[in-house]
């Protein structure tokens, strides 16, 4: 294990509730969104993260085990999804995006975007982020430490 191996892995964690607060500020800036330019409402969006340990497995068919030790840890986002989950239907038929026909007749879709959701997740990322930044700032001190001890 190389003495960078935790900066390494909470810097991909770093990058992964980045990209997280970054998805859920737009949930929420698109929670009243009732056209997009692909049509309809806009759907609610999450980000799937996976831990970077499947990586060891191509790492170890090809490179010897000092080389590839410390790679693939941490996380890495593999896709951001929409929630398909029903939108939400406000009864406005005077709305320029209300349904003209059938049984929802007079019904706007709004954004499957629940703002008291969006924001226990944002505080859960900041939360993971910060955390990150602590392993980074604390392995730096220890670092700085072995130098001392070492230079004494």
């Amino acid at each position: 294990m190389g003495i960078f191996t935790s900066m390494n892995t909470a810097s991909t964690g770093l990058t992964a509730q980045r990209l997280r607060m970054d998805v859920i500020s737009n949930n929420i800036a698109n929670a009243q969104s009732t056209r997009t330019t692909d049509g309809g409402a806009f759907r609610r969006r999450r980000v799937v993260l996976r831990p970077r340990n499947d990586e060891l497995e191509f790492h170890s068919r090809f490179l010897p085990q000092p080389l590839w030790k410390g790679l693939g840890e941490g996380v890495r986002a593999i896709r951001i999804e929409e929630d398909r989950s029903p939108l939400r239907l406000v009864y406005d038929p005077d709305h320029p995006d209300a349904i003209k026909t059938g049984p929802k007749k007079g019904y706007v879709e709004y954004p499957n975007v629940n703002i008291v959701t969006e924001m226990v997740d944002m505080i859960s990322a900041s939360r993971a982020y910060e955390a990150n930044v602590t392993v980074i700032q604390n392995s730096a001190q220890m670092f700085m430490r072995g130098l001392e001890i070492g230079s004494r």
